[in-house]
């Protein structure tokens, strides 16, 4: 157990929450340097094949640390660890899932957002509030709003800094699943063991070649997805997948 960070693996899924509870759980320098750290350690663990980031039943994240960004400079800003915190977190290539409960704001939505699946408490709440501040979204908010939303409703989230609760947020494509209050965790859970029952090479490949399509033309993605194809041909659980089929059978991944 960390600091900031409280992490167990249990079958094949890691579970990191976020636990700074008297800042709401907002991203402090310590706070992603630790979930940075913790999150390459399971990537590069070859039994974890997803990963959940959670919360609490209160709050996500609330953002980023504002006490300690009302002092900085401008200097800092170009050298703080954030800038290199959600780059970290766009070379995992482990299937990443986020958990929310309550507020994720500012930070915690870009958190969720840099994930590849949301799971939602009907208590959520997102929102990038930067402008009632007099800033912007500095993690990748503005980027990855607008290929979920389309620029139109991301220019008003943006710009005005409103939230948006769980069911809007599911209306408009940004949440795989709401659940229940009290049981937004588990259902994350659920959903990363069916991940994590999948095989694992062929799952970083196709998180790989889906998100191709969020950042090349279509040409292009249409050739990453190709090669990624072929790779996952040359897999020990390709050969197993296929058998099992045929010989109508539960597959058994070894992850090789």
């Amino acid at each position: 157990m960390g600091e900031f960070i409280e992490t167990t693996v249990d079958d094949g899924v890691a579970l990191c929450r976020l636990d700074r509870p008297e800042a709401r759980n907002a991203l402090s320098s310590g706070l992603m340097l630790e979930l940075g750290e913790a999150l390459e350690g399971f990537d590069a663990d070859s039994r974890v094949r997803c990963i959940v980031i959670a919360g609490n039943d209160e709050v996500f994240a609330a953002g980023a640390d504002i006490k300690a960004m009302a002092e900085r400079s401008f200097a800092d800003a170009l050298s703080n660890p954030a800038a290199s915190f959600w780059k970290r977190l766009t070379a995992l290539k482990t299937p990443l899932i986020a958990a929310v409960s309550g507020w994720a704001l500012g930070g915690g939505c870009e958190l969720a957002l840099a994930c590849d699946l949301i799971v939602a408490s009907e208590t959520a709440e997102f929102g990038q509030p930067e402008i009632t501040l007099g800033i912007i979204p500095g993690g990748g908010g503005t980027q990855r709003l607008a290929r979920v939303l389309g620029k139109q409703r991301t220019m008003d989230l943006v710009l005005t800094g409103r939230r948006i609760g769980a069911d809007e947020a599911q209306a408009l494509g940004l949440v795989n699943l709401v659940a229940p209050k009290g049981e937004w965790l588990a259902g994350a859970l659920e959903l990363a063991q069916r991940i994590a029952r999948r095989p694992p090479i062929a799952a970083r490949l196709a998180k790989q070649a889906v998100l191709a399509a969020d950042e090349t033309a279509l040409s292009v993605g249409l050739d990453a997805e190709r090669r990624l194809y072929e790779l996952s041909f040359a897999t020990e659980d390709r050969v197993e997948g296929m058998r099992a089929f045929v010989e109508k059978r539960k597959p058994d991944f070894k992850g090789r």
